[in-house]
């Protein structure tokens, strides 16, 4: 199972809000790329890049601290965060990032999700599954959709994608641990690839999301937890990749 650190992106500096509320934001570094170095130099193999002010205003906002990020890694990373058309698509894919992450775009704009993905490849084009009580939540999780989170996964693997981050927003930056059942659930009625996000707040957490490997859950994301001190990457990659 893969640890993936996640760097949230806001005026350019690497943040971290709780339940994707910008009034509870905590500024954890103003040089995001340096962060990406420590992560990486822990050995982080993956790295999870959010840009928040995109997801708020619907196109990039932090292609600046994007781009060092790129410059300063040497291991893939993966954005989501404002991607709603094939030219932003085509843009970060070229631009170095291993994967992109629609959102909103899924539920907005189906035919984007089946174009990208019959032009990178499912690997290359992850769906962002933002869940509040069972149902999806858009437009940088200011409002929810009137779909299941499963149905939605289902309705976008036919168009091609083959793997999701599941995020439970009510975990989200509250180190209230990751909601197991929800993740198993879905891994199981989709049969697709999942990055488990939200909540995780300890080694324990870590443990637990690795017991549902066999379901399909193969990767983690966690941010508060890493930068809180809660949680140490190095252990966490010694109990996953032991």
């Amino acid at each position: 199972m893969l640890v993936i650190p996640a760097i949230d992106l806001r005026n350019g500096k690497c943040v971290r809000l709780v339940e994707g509320k910008i009034e509870n934001e905590t500024v954890y570094s103003d040089d995001p790329a340096e962060m990406a170095r420590k992560w990486e130099g822990l050995g982080a193999k993956f790295l999870h890049l959010v840009d928040l002010d995109g997801a708020f205003k619907g196109k990039p906002q932090n292609l600046k601290a994007i781009k060092d990020i790129l410059a300063a890694l040497t291991i893939p990373a993966e954005l989501g965060g404002g991607i709603r058309d094939m030219d932003t698509i085509s843009a970060y894919l070229d631009m170095g990032m291993n994967r992109v992450i629609l959102g909103t775009a899924a539920i907005a704009n189906p035919k984007l999700v089946e174009e990208a993905c019959a032009k990178y490849g499912g690997d290359r084009i992850v769906l962002g599954v933002d869940a509040k009580n069972g149902m999806v939540a858009i437009h940088g999780w200011d409002s929810t959709a009137t779909k299941t989170a499963v149905e939605l996964a289902n309705e976008m693997k036919e168009l091609g994608i083959t793997r999701i981050i599941y995020t439970d927003i009510s975990r989200d930056g509250t180190l209230k641990g990751p909601n197991l059942e929800s993740t198993r659930e879905i891994a199981e009625k989709t049969g697709l690839k999942v990055i488990a996000s939200g909540g995780v707040s300890s080694l324990e957490d870590i443990i637990a999301l690795k017991t549902l490997e066999a379901y399909g859950v193969d990767s983690v994301i966690t941010g508060k937890a890493l930068y809180d001190g809660r949680l140490d990457l190095k252990e966490a990659l010694a109990v996953t990749e032991g």
